[in-house]
């Protein structure tokens, strides 16, 4: 059995939360907390309290942008015409605009 620790805000975290999702959601949140940066749980909490997001570039923050915007890139190239993109697509658009914007006016 682990040590029990504290986290980064003295707290013990004794509680386990758990839910069920598709493999789809799931796939999803992998996408968002990767370019979050943040840890699946502390992006999770942070999620569920409304709390602000603040991304912190770092080079693995970069990668994983980089990443998305190809994935992003590839799934809007295979949309026939007429056709429109997942919310999921769209959100991630959304999310990856935001920090693009952020920083270049972070420079």
């Amino acid at each position: 059995m682990t040590a029990k620790a504290r986290d980064r805000c003295n707290r013990w975290r004794s509680v386990t939360v758990a839910f069920r999702m598709s493999p789809e959601e799931n796939e999803h949140l992998n996408h968002l907390v990767q370019l979050s940066g943040m840890t699946k749980q502390d992006y999770i909490i942070a999620r569920l309290l409304q709390k602000e997001i603040v991304v912190h570039g770092n080079p693995r923050v970069y990668k994983s942008l980089k990443d998305r915007m190809d994935a992003v890139l590839n799934e809007l190239q295979r949309l026939n015409a007429g056709d429109h993109p997942s919310p999921e697509t769209l959100e991630e658009i959304g999310l990856m605009t935001n920090m693009m914007k952020e920083m270049k006016n972070g420079d």
